[in-house]
């Protein structure tokens, strides 16, 4: 059985991290499948939407310590085929979403941190870990996590690594929404479904414009965004998007 499967429907290309005995730690084989997935096949024009869950009872446990177990690591190295991931993600120009329940940890909560969307079930426990183990976070959890909470919690997040439930993770801005548990697949699909039938390049532009402004001037971004909406104003998705709001319809986003 793979450790990395993928269901593609309706413009939503699902991948399920599937280790579900070790509650879905990560490899190197997860990771390079997972990179290769999200420089090969997410960025094809029929993909509008990437879900990324976890198989069994818990989304990610983190890094599965026992790969290296009487082994001398260069983690540094090992660390490559996280970056592969974490900037695949971020430089994949459509929405990419993080299904959590049970457990979101170490570098499980990393990946989540790292993609654009963050949908909770009410089971949902979110730790750092790496503390705990003597380690740093990484896999862009110190690029992430204080753009979310500022400096002083991410710090605190890091250094004491207490376990947060679904509701607290919601109020420090870590998960966009929570669910109830019964409800989660339901809620997932909906979202999903909901991203997948929008203008997907305007999602795109959305992300480039988000990450520039991480760094920018507001000069800077006044810049950008003219650039950036003198791309979107040239689509498809655009044109529709005004015959729509002229017939009094909903648009019908192809994508384009």
């Amino acid at each position: 059985m793979s450790v990395l499967l993928k269901e593609f429907q309706e413009g939503i290309l699902t991948l399920t991290l599937n280790r579900p005995e070790a509650i879905n730690a990560l490899t190197t084989e997860m990771l390079k499948e997972l990179g290769q997935v999200l420089a090969k096949e997410a960025p094809a024009p029929e993909v509008r939407v990437v879900v990324l869950r976890g198989a069994g009872r818990g989304f990610c446990s983190g890094q599965d310590l026992r790969e290296f177990e009487g082994q001398r690591i260069s983690y540094k190295a090992h660390l490559r085929n996280y970056q592969s991931v974490v900037e695949g993600m971020a430089s994949l120009e459509k929405p990419v979403m993080a299904a959590i329940h049970g457990a979101a940890a170490g570098a499980g909560l990393s990946l989540a941190l790292a993609c654009d969307l963050r949908v909770a079930a009410a089971d949902a426990i979110l730790t750092t870990g790496f503390s705990k183990i003597g380690l740093i976070p990484d896999a862009g959890m110190n690029y992430h996590l204080p753009r979310m909470v500022g400096y002083a919690k991410a710090f605190e997040l890091e250094a004491l690594s207490p376990r947060l439930g679904a509701e607290e993770a919601l109020s420090l801005g870590l998960v966009n929404r929570v669910v109830p548990t019964e409800a989660f697949p339901a809620e997932v699909a909906k979202l999903a479904a909901e991203l997948a039938q929008g203008p997907s390049k305007t999602y795109g532009l959305i992300k480039r414009a988000l990450r520039r402004s991480a760094s920018a001037t507001l000069s800077e971004m006044l810049e950008y965004e003219a650039l950036l909406q003198e791309v979107a104003g040239r689509t498809e998705d655009h044109q529709e998007g005004v015959q729509a709001f002229y017939q009094k319809r909903p648009a019908r986003f192809r994508g384009r």
